[in-house]
């Protein structure tokens, strides 16, 4: 089982989880991260440091986010793995609350 990063992530980039991954499974992408799922090891380590609430593990994706198992699976073979916290985006608050971030996923 694998742990996957949703929507809820998508231009709010905060790396709070990052930082407790034992084994670097996270991928950094312009405005997401992804979990590469061959790599993490289902710790859970990662789940509560989401200050969006973005992870989920694999069998309890909330309804409509079950595509983002893929997504994360795809883009943690193209994006590079990030391993430290990092300032998040300026304008990460305002995105916070929004939902239907899909269409704005920078690949």
């Amino acid at each position: 089982m694998t742990f996957v990063v949703t929507e809820a992530c998508i231009k709010c980039k905060l790396t709070d989880c990052v930082e407790v991954c034992p084994v670097d499974c996270f991928h950094e992408g312009p405005n997401f991260l992804v979990i590469d799922p061959d790599e993490c090891i289902d710790c859970t380590l990662c789940e509560p440091e989401c200050p969006v609430e973005a992870i989920y593990s694999e069998d309890e994706l909330p309804p409509g986010q079950e595509k983002f198992l893929q997504i994360n699976t795809d883009l943690s073979q193209e994006w590079p793995v990030i391993t430290e916290m990092k300032d998040p985006p300026d304008d990460a608050d305002e995105w916070r609350e929004v939902k239907d971030k899909l269409q704005y996923l920078e690949r």
